[in-house]
């Protein structure tokens, strides 16, 4: 190995050492005091309590399953109710009528066993889907009576007196046993005069499963919406926005709430989002605002959505013979993770691993024939890249011989090589194309295995790569170690070695079949040494699914490029046999001497 392989190596640790200690000792630390900064202090709303003999059929007369319900005794003390569907597990406190917990009955939290927590780090004072008053982040805390109007709606009311007024509040939840999507009714009845206030209603504290961002780097929390066709999406923090929207949620990489208003009418563009840090988790939850009421009497639908962020699930919203509630151009699947204009791609290696799963049973084995095949379909554009360095090693010498004379001028260089080119059939772009073509694929790739629902908790081998979202693990630790914590996770994983090895033969074969030529060594060392180990350290921690894809690409690229040795080899001696023979005349005469007759 000579200086220049050791150089590069050695840097390449360097770089990587200097990232993790300035991650380790300034990012991390500044990230996490600004979690951990209290929350902004919260306004007073004036409100009191009177009991009432109205029903909640009254103040939500409008929303569905509200009919023949006899009047209850209002609660004095919290109590909480649950609804069950096929979907989910909803918990409701009357103290609000608000959410307590939503857990999703068929997707599991792998760290608590239970269905995935919908409704998480919930507090006393900031509860799901609560209301809050005028432009207070402050929620109503006073006990609601409770109307069960069925198995799955649940309505609760107060009377109440606001700046004055005497307003009964209401809220009505329905939900539907087969669909992640339920209603939420909101109602305010003044009586006979005019309801002049605004209110916001917020989405849970937190949605699942639990994730640490300081150590989880491929989970994400999203402010997202979607205006007509124009999607928005930003790593949620706290701001405040102000965009009309006719949709707007909180998203992980594989769940997410979404609130639809059913008249959009009514409410303000702006949005607000809160980050800040409660129990000493970070929030990622929205507030939408209500528009000044202006009326006697009204009731406020929402369409809430809360479940899987997958395809499958969010595109039946958009045709009302496809969903319960019978919407119609929804447009929830614009909420799905895409790489933009690489999306078609996307949707492409997704059909062929869905068409090819359906078949083996297993993802894991989908992502090995999926790459094969596109080994198999890239094949002829390497092969014809192998050939065309050969030619360009051929030219050499005629194009050191061009740039000496036309040093000068650029233009004429540049005329002279691409007659050059054309003579000897060369087209400098055929190097770079298989390489862009790859590096393409790899981008919509990591997309797909970073976002794509059906690899959650999907197993290739039981006890090494359990599940293809995350990186697989064959030995797991509990207590944090400086640095090696932050770069490994408290996980020895397998794959990224495989990888490493896999990544550092095939550029020494490659090197070998002289695909390297042209580059200087320190360029040649870097990019078999160097590069390799710097992707190892960053993508330790990549979904198991996209390191496999890598790690079988590198393993078929050396077979490939065996062939591909072979037939540069087979090419590169005919080309040395064919070249035209030096005239010995010729020779001797350059060489000062004539022959004589």
């Amino acid at each position: 190995m000579d200086k220049k392989t050791i150089l590069a190596i050695v840097l390449s640790a360097i770089v990587l050492a200097v990232s993790l200690f300035v991650e380790t000792k300034f990012i991390l630390p500044r990230q996490a005091a600004k979690m951990e900064a209290a929350q902004a202090a919260e306004k007073t709303v004036d409100t009191s309590a009177e009991s009432s003999e109205v029903s909640v059929s009254e103040a939500v007369e409008n929303s569905e399953s509200s009919e023949n319900v006899e009047a209850v005794v209002e609660e004095k003390k919290e109590e909480f109710f649950e609804i069950r569907t096929n979907k989910a597990l909803v918990k409701f406190t009357n103290k609000g009528g608000d959410i307590v917990s939503y857990q999703l009955i068929e997707h599991l939290d792998k760290d608590t066993g239970l269905g995935v927590e919908m409704a998480d780090n919930i507090s006393s004072t900031n509860r799901a889907f609560s209301i809050s008053l005028g432009d207070s982040k402050k929620e109503i805390n006073e006990i609601f009576n409770v109307k069960e109007v069925s198995k799955n709606s649940i309505g609760f009311y107060k009377d109440m007196v606001i700046d004055g007024q005497n307003v009964r509040v209401s809220k009505l939840y329905t939900f539907h046993d087969d669909d992640y999507l339920f209603t939420l009714d909101v109602g305010f009845d003044a009586g006979d005069s005019v309801t002049n206030l605004s209110y916001q209603l917020r989405s849970a504290p937190q949605i699942g499963p639990h994730f640490d961002r300081k150590k989880d780097r491929y989970e994400v929390r999203e402010y997202i919406a979607l205006n007509g066709n124009k999607k928005f999406r930003k790593n949620l923090a706290s701001k405040t926005y102000d965009k009309p929207y006719s949709w707007a949620g909180v998203a992980g990489k594989y769940f997410l709430t979404i609130v639809k208003p059913e008249d959009m009418t009514k409410m303000s563009s702006r949005v607000e989002s809160n980050a800040d840090t409660t129990n000493n988790y970070q929030n990622s939850q929205i507030y939408l605002t209500r528009n000044s009421i202006g009326e006697k009497k009204t009731v406020d639908r929402y369409y809430i959505y809360t479940g899987p962020r997958n395809e499958k699930e969010l595109v039946i919203y958009n045709s009302s013979d496809k969903n319960s509630w019978g919407l119609v151009n929804s447009k929830f699947n614009n909420a799905i993770r895409t790489s933009g204009l690489l999306s078609w791609i996307e949707i492409a290696l997704k059909w062929a691993m869905e068409m090819i799963n359906k078949l083996v049973k297993n993802w894991g084995i989908s992502i090995i024939l999926v790459t094969l095949i596109i080994k198999i379909l890239l094949f002829p554009l390497n092969k014809k890249s192998a050939t065309g360095t050969l030619k360009m090693q051929q030219i050499q010498p005629q194009l050191k011989e061009l740039q000496d004379k036309y040093a000068n001028d650029k233009q004429k260089l540049n005329e002279e090589m691409s007659k050059l080119y054309k003579k000897v059939g060369y087209n400098p772009a055929s190097g770079c194309l298989p390489m862009i073509i790859q590096m393409i694929i790899l981008f919509a790739m990591f997309n797909v295995f970073n976002n794509y629902f059906e690899f959650r908790g999907a197993s290739f081998i039981p006890g090494w790569i359990d599940d293809l979202s995350r990186g697989d693990s064959i030995l797991s630790w509990k207590k944090d170690i400086k640095f090696i914590s932050t770069l490994t996770q408290n996980n020895l994983r397998l794959l990224p070695f495989i990888y490493l090895a896999s990544q550092l033969l095939n550029g020494i074969i490659t090197q070998y079949g002289g695909a390297s030529a042209g580059q200087s060594k320190g360029q040649m060392a870097f990019m078999m040494y160097g590069m390799p180990l710097l992707f190892f350290f960053m993508f330790y921690n990549v979904p198991s699914g996209l390191l496999l894809y890598w790690t079988t690409s590198n393993i078929l690229q050396m077979g490939q490029q065996f062939i591909i040795n072979g037939i540069t080899n087979k090419k590169r001696k005919e080309m040395e046999l064919s070249a035209k023979p030096v005239n010995e005349n010729e020779a001797k005469f350059k060489g000062g001497k004539k022959k004589s007759r």
